[in-house]
């Protein structure tokens, strides 16, 4: 049984993540009743910040945020790899690329990103502290069940409550177990100094599989309006080593002993009460990403390496095609069930394969960056010596150009 469509879908989206904030952004644009349910009560971005490349930077657009993040986030012109005593590999423009797919990419902090999202969303349609445990279908839709005892209904669910989704496995009918890539990433923000790093360039410094990353962030990370970089720092190590923020300078000190004068001086210099230490897991690629009424979203749908810089890309293309599928199904049908179902059909054919892939080259390029192959990985130096920057200006382009808005 189901209702005509004479009243606007209820969406319910679980997360307010970025993934989910912006698919509840998307179908509110269209129209639609929309509900965020995010578990904890305070919101905490998970990261420094965010690197939106230009894929994900047109959907911002389409939502109509894509101004203000090109005002906060950082301007990458130049890309530059370094031996780990600071030799130049290669050096080269972005801005060739980013003029020919017409969108240069916006390097953001996660916190003025998820605020901004939340802000556009507006608080009044988010509940926080609010925690799903399951979903059960009804006659005329679905219904999510959380630990307060109360439930609540709507047309249709996404899922987009992160990595460590407990709802996944319900959704795709099997567990999904993360999977360790096989490195710890250390990452904070730090106030941007041409010590460090000139302000234009992404800068990265790569040796004994491992790697240091400079890369500028903007101002949208900080009350005072100043530049800041994102950096990382990763280190192939067992998972389960010990995670303490009083060690991490000495740990740093340790793995990077000897690399080069900015590498030092960051270490140094970051606040360990801002830095996220992080082993990098994956969830291996999907054959589907819908149950009956309902989708899953962003990190829970496609957990990834971030190697390639397409996690929150991702769920931004998501958040952009889910809300697109449902409203060309809506013209097509008559009732609601009809019009979800085709929807979601189409959410699979669209979505599967493209996040499947990338999924995939995100992992196999984690492991030749940091050493599960040793001999894979010195050839990668060796080709990094030679490297005029057309190569990795091709592998970004396909990127970029196979998402929905090219």
């Amino acid at each position: 049984m189901s209702r005509p469509l004479t009243t606007p879908l209820n969406i319910l989206v679980i997360g307010a993540g970025i993934g989910g904030l912006s698919t509840a952004l998307a179908f509110q644009r269209q129209g639609y009743q929309v509900t965020v349910v995010e578990r904890v009560a305070t919101m905490r971005p998970v990261g420094a910040a965010l690197s939106i490349w230009s894929n994900g930077v047109k959907v911002m657009h389409q939502l109509g945020l894509g101004n203000a993040i090109e005002g906060l986030s950082g301007n990458i012109t130049q890309m530059r790899y370094l031996t780990h005593d600071g030799q130049p590999l290669t050096d080269f423009s972005l801005v060739p690329l980013f003029e020919e797919i017409e969108q240069r990419a916006c390097p953001i902090s996660r916190a003025a990103l998820q605020q901004m999202l939340l802000d556009a969303v507006g608080t009044e349609h988010v509940q926080f502290g609010r925690r799903c445990h399951d979903y059960t279908l009804t006659h005329d839709g679905v219904s999510a069940h959380f630990d307060d005892g109360e439930s609540l209904h709507a047309d249709l669910l996404v899922v987009a409550e992160g990595t460590h989704s407990k709802l996944r496995g319900k959704v795709v009918g099997h567990p999904v177990e993360r999977q360790y890539v096989g490195y710890v990433n250390w990452n904070v923000r730090v106030p941007a100094d041409d010590a460090l790093a000139p302000q234009s360039h992404w800068d990265q410094y790569v040796g004994d599989a491992k790697r240091v990353s400079f890369m500028p962030m903007g101002n949208g990370g900080n009350a005072e309006g100043a530049q800041e970089f994102y950096c990382f720092l990763d280190v192939p190590l067992p998972a389960g080593t010990t995670n303490d923020p009083s060690h991490y300078r000495d740990e740093l000190r340790a793995h990077f002993a000897g690399w080069a004068a900015p590498v030092q001086a960051l270490i140094e210099r970051f606040d360990p009460a801002r830095m996220a230490r992080v082993e990098i897991y994956d969830i291996p690629p999907l054959d589907s990403l819908t149950a009956p009424r309902v989708a899953l979203l962003g990190d829970a749908a496609h957990g990834m390496a971030p190697d390639l810089g397409q996690g929150g890309c991702q769920a931004m293309e998501d958040a952009w095609v889910l809300a697109q599928v449902v409203q060309r199904a809506l013209e097509e049908h008559t009732d609601t069930s009809s019009a979800i179902a085709s929807a979601l059909t189409q959410y699979d054919a669209q979505r599967v394969s493209r996040v499947g892939e990338i999924v995939q080259r995100a992992r196999k390029r984690a492991e030749m960056i940091h050493g599960h192959d040793a001999a894979q990985t010195q050839a990668w130096y060796d080709e990094l010596k030679r490297e005029d920057g057309q190569a990795i200006i091709k592998g970004l382009k396909t990127t970029v150009t196979s998402g929905p808005l090219g």
